[in-house]
């Protein structure tokens, strides 16, 4: 009897396999491996895997370069699981660019999942257009769109200044972000201008609409940019517009604590 034929695959002929590192134990990613992909990896000692999204055997780092030299395969008491003993090279496992794919831990007083690892290196440098997060990860519905900008924008603190736009606005300081944050808004009212001088023409005003929501969006960005720099974010925007609910304009200027002066 096989090694192969004591493991308990499931009933797509899969296994789950657990990348740990050698040397200091990290957990760095989870994959799957069918027969063949275990038994190249033990004839190689470079991990393969199975990719369920592309349906076919996939060796760790072939667009990346960050293969996986395989010391030890393990597998646990119920024989259902591997876990793979890896030196990684080029230290990352992860297609968003960290070391690690468990980068994400539980706020249990926010009740929400934090990044707490940085980018080592954009995914875009390391794949160019064959960036899998651009393939696997579908874009942010309107109404998280907020809350995904707050998470890229909170990792790109810890980013590259050369390999992240953000990341060199936060190394140039608040003076850059709040310039790019003033340029963005000439841009807007100008915009807003243009279109309804476009409309007071009677003109087909498609691309002046589009210019003005282009420009407000860069707005937005950026001021997002430097609350993030200043340690907050759209949810701080957000509850002040919520408390706003319900308010008359003058009611709610009213209920502003009034700047003392001397």
């Amino acid at each position: 009897m096989s090694y192969l034929d004591t493991l308990k695959f499931d009933k797509d002929g899969l296994i789950p396999a657990i990348a740990q590192d050698r040397d200091t134990g990290q957990i760095l990613m989870m994959a799957w491996q069918n027969r063949e992909a275990i038994e190249l990896t033990v004839k190689t000692g470079h991990a393969v895997y199975f990719s369920r999204s592309r349906g076919k055997l996939w060796h760790k780092g072939e667009t990346s370069g960050h293969t996986q030299i395989v010391h030890d395969i393990y597998t646990d008491c119920d024989k259902d699981v591997i876990v793979l003993h890896i030196t990684q090279i080029g230290g990352i496992a992860c297609h968003t660019g960290r070391q690690s794919c468990f980068y994400e831990r539980l706020d249990t007083q926010a009740q929400d999942w934090v990044s707490v690892a940085p980018v080592i290196k954009d995914p875009d440098e390391i794949y160019g257009q064959n960036n899998p997060s651009s393939h696997t990860q579908p874009k942010p519905t309107q109404s998280h769109i907020l809350g995904e900008l707050d998470k890229i924008l909170t990792e790109r603190k810890s980013a590259n200044k050369d390999s992240s736009y953000v990341a060199s606005l936060y190394h140039k300081g608040l003076n850059k972000i709040l310039e790019k944050v003033g340029e963005e808004a000439t841009e807007t009212i100008i915009s807003a201008k243009e279109l309804e001088l476009v409309r007071s023409r009677g003109d087909n005003d498609t691309d002046a609409k589009a210019d003005l929501v282009y420009e407000v969006a860069d707005v937005w960005f950026h001021s997002l940019v430097a609350l993030h720099h200043l340690g907050l974010s759209s949810n701080d925007v957000l509850n002040e517009l919520a408390r706003r609910f319900g308010l008359s304009g003058i009611d709610e200027k009213l209920s502003r604590t009034p700047i003392q002066t001397d």
